[in-house]
């Protein structure tokens, strides 16, 4: 047989096994006999249309509202006597969690008397030259240096004051630092006998409800929601509201940042905790008339959501990897657009799907 002849043998027997070698297909396509893909245990169904008005399934990190965060700093250089609290354990306001030594603390108390004394030396000044002033034996301006000398004094003496009591000093050269807020130890970052200088933080502390959640929505669901709009998670037990929606879209998956406040439920989550969020939009929106599709349908690469869709490609059946956009989720449903009409698409066994198109080099 002719060397050519051969050859289209042989790919006539390739195509009718149902196998060709990952270079003669699209990189988007799988091949696969229905033996084989019932063999990895794929199901199929039809989209189904009408969405629902809800975005659900969105992914979510917990954080901590700034306005409830605190860090325990060193109001003066010294050395860590005492740790009252640790990581994990729950603080009230005005509890002491530091106890530390400084000699500046001395110097502090010192400064502070001696401007006390020159106060009350220079109030005593002042009441005698106005009695003195109203004999009419001393002329008005000694008078009013008398009283701009009481006035700077008083002040410096309150300065000296408050002084002490920003470094939360005790007596001597020791200091009792105060929890500011009730909360939750998050971080500690000395340890006992340790030195420390000025402004170095100690602890870190902080409410921890209720909870911000910053939430990555596509465009076409920001498109839909407002500030107010209700957020659910519905693995936590917990729910709240959208307090800010972005304003930019993240360029590679054209996210947009939606941040939301956990009013209920706070406790059963934790920040820094990855989650699925759920949205209530409004009715009439794209969520409406989109298709649903069961959520285990989707999978992400490359920043992007897709679904494998049963098809062909020439005589040979298979899935095509086919990339779609999620517009909101409806219970254990996904709302999705982009999909052509009339089309199968794999509902179980996606991951094996998966690894074996990644498995191919089309990453």
């Amino acid at each position: 047989m002719p060397a050519g002849l051969r050859i289209t043998a042989l790919l006539t027997a390739l195509l009718s096994s149902g196998v060709l070698p990952a270079s003669a297909l699209p990189p988007d396509f799988i091949a696969m006999s229905a033996a084989q893909g019932a063999a990895l245990g794929i199901a199929t169904r039809a989209p189904e249309t009408g969405g629902g008005a809800a975005a659900a399934g969105l992914p979510a990190t917990v954080g901590i509202p700034n306005g409830q965060q605190r860090v325990i700093s060193a109001p003066l250089a010294g050395v860590i006597e005492g740790l009252e609290t640790a990581p994990g354990l729950d603080v009230v306001k005005g509890q002491v969690m530091v106890r530390m030594a400084s000699p500046q603390a001395l110097e502090l108390q010192r400064d502070r008397i001696q401007a006390d004394a020159q106060a009350t030396l220079a109030r005593q000044s002042l009441q005698r030259d106005e009695q003195l002033f109203r004999e009419g034996l001393i002329a008005e301006s000694r008078l009013q240096a008398s009283r701009s000398n009481a006035t700077q004094a008083a002040a410096q003496a309150a300065e000296r004051r408050l002084e002490l009591t920003l470094a939360q000093h005790s007596g001597g050269r020791s200091l009792s630092l105060t929890a500011p807020i009730a909360g939750s130890v998050l971080e500690q970052h000395v340890s006992v006998g340790q030195r420390v200088e000025q402004a170095a933080p100690l602890y870190h502390i902080a409410r921890l409800d209720p909870l911000a959640v910053d939430i990555q929505a596509p465009l076409a669901v920001a498109a839909q929601v407002r500030v107010g709009t209700r957020l659910r998670v519905t693995a936590a037990d917990a729910s709240g509201e959208l307090v800010a929606i972005g304003r930019a879209a993240t360029p590679g998956n054209q996210s947009v940042l939606l941040r939301g406040l956990i009013t209920r439920g706070a406790r059963n989550l934790r920040p820094g905790q990855a989650i699925v969020v759920d949205l209530d939009l409004p009715s009439g929106g794209p969520a409406d008339k989109g298709q649903r599709i069961p959520a285990t349908a989707l999978f992400h690469h490359q920043d992007r959501q897709w679904v494998f869709v049963a098809g062909k490609e020439g005589s040979l059946a298979g899935y095509r990897a086919t990339p779609i956009v999620a517009t909101g989720r409806n219970g254990d449903e996904a709302i999705v657009s982009g999909l052509p009409g009339n089309v199968l698409i794999v509902t179980r066994g996606v991951a094996a799907l998966k690894a074996n198109w990644l498995g191919i080099g089309k990453e």
